[in-house]
Order: C-alpha cells, then sequence, then structure tokens
C-alpha cells in the first residue's frame, strides 16, 4: 500500500524580527548573520531578517542578510506606508527570494485608537499597500495586525482585497495571544470559506504565548488549513514570546501519523540553533523546556532509569539525536589530539575556519589542563567566548582585586587598545565587580548602565567554567555581553568588555555614518 503524501506546512522564521524585539534579546549584525545562516541551514522557508524602516541599524542587518542567504525567502517586515515599503525594498534588494511583509490593524480597539480609522479607510490602505509593494517584490505578505479580536467579516474583506491587490500570502496573528485553539481553529475554517480568492494564497498564522498556547494554536490552525506558521527559536518574542519553532516542528514530526504534515527542516539542526540564539541574546530557555531545555532528555528518578536503560522509548518519545543533540562517544580531556576535538565540533555542527579553530583548540587545551574532562557545553562555551561578533576596541591584559569585610574593595585592570596602546586604571568600588567596572568605565571614558549581570555555572562541579551575562545601556541603547572563564571574576570582566566592545563599535560605525552624510 502506498505511503500517504505529507501535506507540508510552511515555516516563517521571525526570531530576528519579532525575536529580537522582546526586551534584553538584541542581537548585532555579525550575530544575526550567524543567526541567519544557521536558520538557512535548518530549512527555514522564510526568514524575515527585520523591519528596515524601524532604525539604520534594522535596515543595514535585512540588507546584510540579504546578500548572503540564498536557499530561504527573506522577509522584511514594513507598515502600510510608502516610506516603509521603500525602506524595505531597499534592504531587500540583493535577496535571492525576497518577501515584503506588509502589515495594518482590523481590530477595534487598534482602529479607533491606534490607527485612526474606520473600516473603509484600512480597507483601502490595505489594498493600496499591497498594490505599492507589488510594483517592487513580486512575494507580498499581508498581515490583518490583531485579526483574532477583529470581526471576522471584515478581516475576511480585508484579505480578499489583499489577494485581489497581488497579495501571495494572508496572515491571520493572534497578536496578544487571546484565542483559545477550539475557537481558533473555527476562525480559521471561518477565513478559508469566506475570503474570496483564498485559494489563490497561502493562509499564514502568527500566534503569541501570553497565555501559553501559542503552539497549540498553530496547530489547530493548521489542521483547520493554514499553510504556513509564524514563529521563533525558544519562542522568544515580545512579552510572553512567540509560537516555538522547535515544538511546533518537531510536534508534526512526532505525531506524523496524527497530523500527517510535515515541514522542510532538517531537526537536526534544532539544538545546536537553540544554543546559538541562547548564546547571542543572553537569553536562556529553563531547564524544562520542551525539545531543548537541559532537562528534556534527562530521567532521574529510578523507575525512569531503569526503563531507558531497558529501552529508550519507555520514557522518551523521540531521541537527542533527532534534534542534533549528541551522544558523546568520546572523553574530551588535556590529552585529546585535534583530530577528536575536530571531530567533536562536527558532532555538534560547529563548523570554523582554521584560524578560528587554532584559536578555539588553544583555548580548549588550556580549559583542559584546569579540568579534567571537557563538556559539549565547555566546548560551545569556549566557541562562543573565543569568537568576537565585534572587533575589540579594548582586550583584557591583566587584572587584580583586593577585597575584604573592613577593607571595601579595589580594583586594578590594564587594558590594551586596538592601536596598541595599554590603559591601566585603579578604582574603588563597593565589590571587586564594581571596582573592576568602574575602572573599566574610566579608561573607555563611558558610563554606561549595568542594567542585568548573571552568573552560572556551565556544568557541575568546583571546576566548571563560569559563564556571565551582562546588559548594559546608554543613551537608550543596550548591548549584552558574554565571558567565560574557569574565574568567575575573570569571566565577568570578559562578559562587561564584550558589552563595551559592541557599544564602542556600534558608537564608532554612527560617527563614521554621519561623517559621510556632511
Amino acid at each position: 500500500m502506498a505511503e500517504k503524501t505529507l501535506r507540508i506546512i510552511k515555516i516563517f522564521d521571525t526570531t530576528l524580527r519579532d525575536g529580537e524585539q522582546s526586551p534584553g534579546c538584541s542581537m548585532n549584525l555579525s550575530e544575526k548573520i550567524k543567526v541567519a545562516k544557521k536558520l538557512e541551514k535548518l530549512g527555514a522557508d522564510i526568514i524575515e531578517a527585520g523591519f528596515p524602516v524601524s532604525s539604520p541599524g534594522d535596515l543595514e542587518s535585512v540588507k546584510a542578510i540579504s546578500a548572503v542567504i540564498k536557499n530561504s525567502a527573506v522577509a522584511g517586515l514594513c507598515r502600510c506606508l510608502e516610506k516603509d515599503i521603500d525602506a524595505g525594498r531597499e534592504a531587500l534588494i540583493k535577496a535571492a527570494s525576497p518577501r515584503i511583509h506588509i502589515f495594518l490593524a482590523t481590530s477595534p480597539v487598534h482602529m479607533k485608537y491606534k490607527l485612526k480609522m474606520n473600516e473603509s479607510q484600512v480597507l483601502e490602505h490595505a489594498a493600496a499597500g499591497v498594490k505599492y509593494a507589488k510594483k517592487f517584490c513580486n512575494d507580498v505578505e499581508f498581515s490583518a495586525e490583531d485579526a483574532f479580536r477583529s470581526d471576522p467579516g471584515f478581516v475576511c474583506k480585508v484579505f480578499g482585497a489583499a489577494i485581489k491587490a497581488g497579495a501571495l500570502t494572508v496572515n491571520f496573528p493572534d497578536t496578544v495571544g487571546y484565542a483559545m485553539p477550539d475557537e481558533f481553529a473555527k476562525r480559521i475554517r471561518y477565513v478559508k470559506e469566506h475570503t474570496a480568492g483564498i485559494d489563490r494564497a497561502c493562509l499564514s498564522v502568527h500566534c503569541h504565548n501570553d497565555l501559553g498556547l501559542a503552539v497549540a494554536n498553530s496547530i489547530a490552525a493548521i489542521t483547520s488549513g493554514a499553510d504556513q506558521v509564524e514563529c521563533t527559536i525558544n519562542g522568544i518574542g515580545e512579552r510572553a514570546g512567540n509560537a516555538s519553532l522547535e515544538e511546533l516542528v518537531m510536534s508534526l514530526k512526532v505525531r506524523r501519523d496524527y497530523f500527517g504534515m510535515d515541514t522542510r527542516i532538517d531537526t537536526a539542526q534544532i539544538y545546536s540553533l537553540s544554543r546559538l540564539v541562547t548564546q547571542v541574546t543572553g537569553v536562556k530557555v529553563q531547564p524544562n523546556k520542551a525539545i531543548v531545555g537541559d532537562n528534556a532528555f534527562a530521567h532521574e528518578a529510578g523507575v525512569h532509569q531503569h526503563g531507558v536503560l531497558a529501552n529508550r522509548e519507555t520514557y522518551e518519545i523521540m531521541t537527542p539525536e533527532s534534534i542534533g543533540m549528541p551522544k558523546s562517544t568520546i572523553v574530551l580531556g588535556k590529552h585529546s589530539g585535534r583530530h577528536a576535538f575536530e571531530q567533536r565540533l562536527n558532532e555538534l555542527n560547529i563548523s570554523l575556519n582554521s584560524d578560528a579553530f587554532d584559536k578555539v583548540f588553544e583555548g580548549f587545551k588550556n580549559l583542559a589542563d584546569k579540568k579534567k574532562t571537557v563538556t559539549d557545553r565547555d566546548i560551545e562555551a569556549l566557541v562562543m567566548d573565543n569568537i568576537t561578533s565585534v572587533p575589540e576596541t579594548w582586550k583584557l591584559d591583566q587584572w587584580a582585586v583586593n577585597t575584604g569585610s573592613a577593607l571595601g574593595a579595589s580594583g586594578v585592570i590594564r587594558l590594551q587598545h586596538r592601536d596598541g596602546v595599554f590603559e591601566k586604571f585603579v578604582a574603588m568600588g563597593d565589590g571587586p565587580l564594581d571596582s573592576i567596572f568602574k575602572a573599566i568605565n574610566k579608561i573607555i571614558g563611558k558610563e554606561p548602565e549595568l542594567e542585568l549581570y548573571e552568573l552560572g555555572a556551565i556544568t557541575g562541579g568546583s571546576s566548571s567554567q563560569g559563564e556571565t551575562m551582562v546588559k548594559i545601556s546608554m543613551n537608550g541603547r543596550r548591548w549584552n555581553g558574554r565571558g567565560v572563564s574557569t574565574d568567575v571574576i575573570e569571566s565577568s570582566i570578559k562578559a562587561y568588555l564584550s558589552a563595551v566592545n559592541a557599544m564602542m563599535y556600534e558608537m564608532n560605525a554612527q560617527e563614521n555614518t554621519s561623517e559621510r552624510l556632511e
């Protein structure tokens, strides 16, 4: 008997747009390109790279991503305004498969208080926006913002007008995560049955997770006829986040017998991409997070351990390998050579050029002298710590702290500027880190605010590497920093310098842009 043909659901990833808009999730250009390339390798059908008109940085990042992505469509988000669409056209000029994604709200509360438009005006603007975008790009997507809280009949009218104007995709968002799965499924069926020309367009959904139902609502939608799901890695996004790509994709894969659906996603890339997004944003997933959490494949209860040892299917409905989580058979330590280390990188889906490999391998050898064994998490941390995302304006040379309950704290640090000059400063503070950070601020001549400081151990044990995440802000802008060391003071200094270098790089780039314009 022939196997039933599976229905393929399109995956529209918006990690770099909606995900990055969430507080604390900002990424610099280099990090965005890394994530975009990984999304392409993952097999995302569409990568939403940013909101071009929102800032010069967003426009440049969409432009840069468009230039390097060849196997996925690249989308830029735009309001239904000609200036937005013009920015989208400029940003996507080098894209192999460009998509202009325009949106306009359709709910009564948005139309009255935000847009200050009536239904006729919204209908007219939607059609006009699609027509204008269509002049520059064949692949146009139209989103009815806050569609679920909109009048269903009105949404169908707007979708019909957008399709008539040339939209190839119409998107039905649950912008505030309000829907229940059953009613969301009914609403999607209503749209399918009452929208003129819907057979000529792809119906998409974009669900937020305010009530923890984004994935459930997305699944309800595709079982009711939706063809595309908009989602993010690790479910990051504004407020409680978006539908989690890994949860949606693995649900369809594991329960293929039930849904009769699949995606083009290479699930073996999921784990490494999840780790990359965690590392570049500094936003960790909870240990019990489905699919990619630390405990997703961990078994502590004796009865569970016994069952898994007898047969993994007793308590695992998928394998760690299916999402690219490696099961190491080689223990790496100080006697391990380049070949074993390279093999481990390959198993972790990490590819490095020869210079980067040499740098990371040197770091591995230094770490192996301090630790008995080096874990996969240690290796991932070494890669992120040694492969800088932006040029280092300042590099750590030496540091020392003196602290005690009676003495207070003093810190001395020596940094090397990229032009080769060394700068040294001593400062007093409320603690060792406060004194060191104050000394760094004096050297760089800036005083950013430390918004977040988070210290954790990469693995268990007293010899574990400390992993520090910091967020600094200045003049309304935020920068992330990350540092790793077996010494927690040093990991904290590295993290702070990482954020400082990102800040200095962006400020220098803005100054250079201003000079060119003048």
